[in-house]
């Protein structure tokens, strides 16, 4: 083995010993699997998708394939989403691999499940194939294969990113009230919540702006809007902590 301009250059025999040795590992087909999670009418919703296996008729199943010879993970899971979905624009991040060996009717199925977070309002469905659409969580029961699993999985981390940093005002309007605020928090965590307590929470990081303006043509008691004060948060050394609730 022997260093060439920076990089390490492997002898044929060695290669060839790797390969051999990689031929004789039990065969497993890896496939992607995009949670696409969406905020919507107070809701948290998933894109789904009927499943085209027989076995699962009528069932409903995440946004997936199988990755191509040497092509990365990442690139499969965009791939996938931008072929089901038409969408292009959309953050993907990796949260977690489901091996289950029985979890696929036709056999050894390896997945990596990626998840995003979406305002449905701001990303419009190019293709609709399949009953492609938006389903509220909360709605879901059976799905092909184990995507129920996989769901519940990612919407545990989601809750848990959301406490962790402020990725939830994104998916509001630029300005937006304590209210809106709360619906958001509480359609994503999936609990109700204290709304003095909530409201002390948020006035404690000092991260909202006042503007100086009120809901306008709303069907309750019009209340303050705020904006979120981005570059403060960029700038601020601290850790996003307080969404414990």
């Amino acid at each position: 083995m022997k260093k060439h301009s920076g990089k390490i250059a492997h002898a044929p025999h060695q290669i060839k010993d790797a390969v051999k040795l990689v031929q004789s590992y039990p065969s497993a087909a890896i496939t992607v699997d995009c949670v696409i999670f969406g905020f919507e009418e107070n809701k948290l919703k998933v894109l789904l998708i009927k499943s085209d296996l027989e076995v699962y008729k009528g069932q409903y199943s995440l946004l997936g394939d199988i990755v191509q010879k040497n092509e990365d993970l990442d690139a499969a899971a965009y791939r996938v989403l931008k072929q089901r979905t038409g969408m292009h624009d959309v953050f993907l991040e990796q949260v977690k691999v489901f091996g289950n060996p029985d979890r696929h009717p036709g056999g050894r199925v390896i997945t990596i499940a990626y998840c995003s977070l979406l305002n449905i309002n701001h990303h419009e469905l190019i293709i609709h194939d399949n009953d492609l659409d938006w389903y509220s969580v909360n709605s879901i029961k059976n799905m092909a294969f184990d995507h129920k699993d996989i769901v519940d999985v990612c919407h545990k981390w989601l809750q848990k990113r959301i406490q962790e940093h402020p990725l939830g005002f994104n998916l509001l309007p630029e300005k937006f009230s304590l209210r809106e605020l709360q619906n958001l928090y509480e359609a994503i965590l999936g609990v109700s919540l204290d709304r003095r307590n909530f409201r002390k929470k948020f006035a404690s990081m000092d991260l909202l702006i006042d503007i100086n303006e009120i809901e306008q043509d709303v069907p309750h008691r019009p209340g303050k809007l705020y904006k979120f004060n981005f570059e403060k948060y960029t700038k601020s050394k601290r850790k996003w902590v307080g969404i414990d609730f």
